[in-house]
């Protein structure tokens, strides 16, 4: 197979759990990555760096309706979106999960790390509660300012485009 194939990453949930249950380690995160971005790339890779490998947990389509993201969201199918997020050097490994929240995953996973964006209070959140109870650790990173599907969205919408400072 083709080391650079980001097929090679995508995974069935009980694979990625007979590869990295209860790895030292391992650092988890999930999400809907929908439009990929500048931000989310940011994200996964200061994720990365938390641990010896990340595994990504993208919401199904279903899920992610589940979630009131907005209206026509997601806009990616999600093995586009899954493809998308393996194609990144910093994940290691990308499963599909279908539930409104990745617990039953992280449950049989249990990594030693589980990262979400800014926007998250760890401490209200039972998947991070869940993390600490086999001693591993929660915590948010923070957002890259001016990037979020959203805004992106948004931008689309309206018919913007960047004005030439922006293009960094």
């Amino acid at each position: 197979m083709n080391r650079f194939d980001p097929l090679r990453k995508l995974m069935h949930v009980d694979e990625a759990v007979g590869r990295f249950a209860m790895q030292p380690g391992t650092v988890f995160t999930n999400g809907v990555f929908d439009l990929l971005h500048r931000g989310h790339i940011a994200y996964l890779a200061e994720a990365r760096q938390l641990g010896d490998s990340l595994v990504v947990a993208i919401n199904s389509d279903a899920s992610a309706r589940i979630l009131d993201k907005g209206p026509g969201r997601p806009m990616n199918r999600e093995g586009d979106r899954a493809f998308q997020v393996a194609a990144l050097e910093s994940v290691d490994a990308v499963v599909i999960f279908n539930e409104p929240t990745p617990i039953a995953l992280l449950s049989r996973l249990r990594p030693s790390v589980y990262v979400k964006g800014g926007d998250y209070d760890m401490n209200k959140l039972a998947e991070a509660a869940l993390v600490r109870s086999w001693g591993g650790h929660a915590l948010s990173l923070p957002f890259v300012d001016g990037f979020s599907t959203t805004s992106l969205m948004d931008r689309i919408r309206a018919g913007s485009r960047l004005a030439p400072a922006d293009a960094s």
